[in-house]
């Protein structure tokens, strides 16, 4: 195996072939040129991961070279070398993009050395290359499941914001999804490159939070004993995402109006007025409207921070979204852990699809992940899923019933979930229809069909279940 790959370019045909003997017994891998043509031919055709080139050559010079590099193969560095450098042609040749600039005659350790340094800036390259493009997989719009009609709603206020400095508010029960959310506005946005700084607000007490945010001067208070930067520094350029903002005290919440009508601020014990380019991001699990009415929330910062609100819809409201979520799930948990499940028995799935998930998105991720590392078979099964997920009332697991088609075994399932969204619903279908992803009509159907029309009248009694038919229910597997 080779330390690299190298192009060696130089007119002299005797220093060519000297250099490129001894960068060979080092362990390179080298090719040689000995004209401008030729060496751009070269770099055409190969992909070099370091080109070494003398700025006089016969037809040209390096620096027509590092342009050619520099416009065609932008990954690939380059050293310029020469007999006659002087201190302005090296800055040139390091403004042209030059990764270094050595004078003739070479030492065999600077020449190393000089090489190991370009290998390892490219390597360095490359892993936040490969990082940006995780994040990209991670926290792009490609990695939020769902075809529930709110939630594509969602995905389209994303898709038209994204590119704005509009401020975001994102508003759901704990575990929605709400910081997944922002991070894909932040990487669907121009700011992708720029920082995403995240801020729990909630876990910082009132002072602390504000140094946090703007940052202190020395001697400012006990501690201090030098300047410190604040997030919202920090995210200059980039977006600063203010996680449980309906923590915030009065008193913090004045400070931050004024952050976000101007975006100027001083730190503390500073006089220093700072200004700043930051998109921001908020999120609460609160009904802020209703602290705004209890006197509890300042109603000009929220009407501030509610230019465009997103509210994300629970769990329990997306049931139709469940067996895609799970697959997704399954999909990543495996790749990370390197297990091999290929879905779900029909069993484990009805109970994922009947479960209530208080802890919401998170909660099923959990979920998921205990059932794939605890699991020892290639389907997760019913005994693979949390204990508490099978005592849910109104619910029983059974074996599969023979003689029974597919069709007619997915029916107490089925019947069941309706009911409990028109229940949730005070038996109002539209609303119905929307929780379940199905149209109107499709729901009238199936409500015929599962004799759902006369279930309104007939409550089931405390502790009964809700309908015996789900004794038999079962579901589809994910493969």
């Amino acid at each position: 195996m080779t330390k690299g790959s190298l192009l060696l370019v130089d007119d002299d045909r005797h220093i060519l072939a000297s250099m490129s003997g001894w960068l060979r017994e080092q362990g390179y891998a080298v090719d040689e040129a000995d004209s401008l043509a030729k060496a751009k031919s070269a770099v055409d055709k190969q992909s070099y991961e370091l080109v070494i080139a003398d700025i006089r050559l016969e037809d040209g010079d390096g620096f027509d070279l590092l342009a050619h590099c520099r416009e065609t193969h932008p990954s690939t560095s380059v050293i310029l070398m020469t007999g006659y450098g002087t201190v302005d042609t090296a800055i040139e040749a390091i403004r042209a993009g030059a990764f270094d600039f050595l004078t003739k005659p070479l030492i065999d350790e600077e020449l190393e050395m000089a090489i190991e340094r370009a290998l390892s800036q490219r390597e360095v390259l490359q892993e936040n290359d490969t990082l940006k493009a995780q994040l990209d997989i991670r926290f792009g719009m490609e990695n939020i499941i769902g075809q529930d009609h709110r939630m594509r709603r969602v995905f389209d206020v994303v898709e038209s914001v994204a590119s704005t400095k509009a401020t975001v508010l994102i508003t759901g029960e704990s575990g929605t999804g709400k910081s997944l959310i922002a991070r894909a506005i932040h990487r669907s946005s121009q700011r992708r490159d720029k920082p995403f700084v995240e801020v729990a607000c909630g876990a910082l007490p009132e002072t602390l939070l504000e140094s946090e945010l703007f940052g202190y001067v020395a001697g400012a208070f006990t501690g201090a004993n030098k300047d410190k930067l604040g997030k919202f520094h920090q995210a200059d350029g980039g977006t600063i995402f203010l996680d449980e903002i309906g923590t915030a005290s009065p008193s913090f919440q004045v400070k931050l109006l004024r952050v976000l009508q101007d975006f100027e601020f001083e730190q503390i014990g500073g006089s220093k007025t700072f200004h700043v380019d930051t998109r921001v991001i908020l999120a609460t699990n609160e009904n802020l409207a209703r602290r705004v009415e209890e006197g509890t929330f300042r109603q000009d910062l929220f009407y501030r921070i509610n230019v465009i609100n997103l509210e994300l819809p629970p769990l329990r409201e997306r049931m139709s979204d469940i067996p895609l979520m799970a697959g997704h799930f399954l999909k990543q948990i495996c790749q990370e852990s390197g297990k091999q499940v290929d879905g779900f028995t029909d069993e484990a799935l009805a109970i994922l699809q009947r479960y209530h998930y208080p802890g919401n998105v998170r909660e099923l991720q959990n979920i998921m992940e205990r059932a794939i590392l605890l699991g020892k078979g290639d389907l997760i099964r019913a005994e693979d899923l949390p204990p508490t997920m099978h005592s849910t009332p109104g619910f029983a697991i059974a074996e599969p019933v023979e003689n029974r088609t597919l069709k007619e075994a997915l029916e107490g399932p089925e019947r069941q979930i309706i009911l409990e969204v028109l229940q949730n619903k005070n038996w109002n279908r539209n609303d119905t229809a929307d929780a379940l992803g199905i149209n109107r009509t499709t729901l009238y159907k199936k409500m015929k069909k599962l004799g759902l029309e006369e279930a309104r009248y007939a409550a089931p009694r405390p502790g009964c279940p809700a309908d015996p038919s789900m004794a038999n229910g079962s579901s589809l597997a994910i493969h």
